[in-house]
């Protein structure tokens, strides 16, 4: 199975269609006037695509069970054919759109064997997606040329005694999100050299500057001391963010100081040193940070 738990819990929905096509139009009548010697061939079928969606991982085997949070099957009757559509909401780490189409799989099935003893040239047509939304996929912004700097703040990695990782990390998150890296840069903890080199770039008119390290409470971690004091406009979200996806990772995340907020319309960030921290605090808000670029330009949001 993939490893989904770097992933954020997000609304994620899907439309699945088949359709059943019969032979005979008594055999639609019958449907329609429950005549149908299994059952009411409707009301069946679509409580086995209620049964079906919620047993997808018992079936499919790379499928993660996942918390079925509304499931709708719908029917539609046109001449010798009946359409399905099945509708299923979950807030989760990954998407419905298997679980969508193994229930209208099943639905349409159902209806095959409640109908096969009166019309035996019975077909399942075509089963496909129609819709599926969430995930990161909604969260991309059109995209703009985002451009950053990284900053690492570290005495031994500045002094040449240990490899940098935590900013590579940082890099290779940024280039997924659709960023471009324009500056990397390696300094000692030194306040005032952080500030100077946060504002050098903030000048430069790149959209993110993320410093990473110096987030703790050693007497050097400092960054949050030299940051706070430039920053036009603190965004506690985004730092509340960071701290809660660490926390359900390892109880020492609220030990962290992490720190975001704006320089004009450059947007700061402050991130652990740790190479799982670091990484961890940008799949905590990447993309849907990007999203904030549209507001402080008065663009629409939600």
């Amino acid at each position: 199975m993939v490893n989904i738990t770097p992933k954020n819990s997000t609304l994620r929905t899907a439309i699945a269609r088949a359709t059943v096509k019969v032979s005979l139009e008594e055999t639609m009548r019958a449907v329609e006037e429950h005549r149908v010697p299994k059952g009411d061939v409707l009301s069946v079928s679509r409580t086995a695509g209620l049964f079906a969606a919620k047993r997808t991982s018992d079936m499919i085997p790379d499928c993660h069970p996942l918390p079925v949070e509304y499931t709708d099957i719908r029917f539609a009757l046109n001449g010798l054919e009946i359409a399905i559509e099945a509708e299923i909401h979950t807030v989760y780490k990954t998407g419905v759109e298997v679980e969508a189409m193994h229930a209208a799989s099943v639905v349409a099935l159902t209806i095959y064997d409640m109908l096969k003893p009166i019309d035996p040239d019975i077909t399942i047509e075509k089963i496909g997606m129609i819709e599926k939304k969430g995930g990161k996929s909604q969260l991309k912004e059109a995209r703009e040329d985002f451009h950053a700097a990284v900053i690492v703040c570290s005495d031994t990695i500045s002094a040449g005694k240990k490899e940098d990782r935590s900013g590579k990390v940082i890099i290779e998150k940024l280039n997924a999100a659709g960023v471009t890296v324009n500056h990397y840069l390696i300094i000692p903890d030194e306040a005032e050299l952080i500030r100077k080199t946060a504002l050098d770039y903030s000048k430069q008119g790149l959209n993110l500057v993320i410093v990473t390290g110096g987030t703790g409470l050693s007497p050097r971690d400092v960054t949050p001391e030299a940051l706070i004091p430039i920053l036009e406009r603190r965004i506690p979200g985004i730092e509340e963010a960071i701290r809660a996806y660490g926390q359900m990772r390892t109880p020492y995340s609220m030990l962290s100081r992490s720190v975001a907020g704006l320089i004009g319309e450059t947007l700061m960030l402050a991130l652990p040193g740790s190479t799982s921290g670091a990484s961890e605090s940008m799949d905590a808000v990447f993309p849907g940070v990007l999203h904030l670029f549209k507001m402080i330009r008065g663009g629409k949001h939600h």
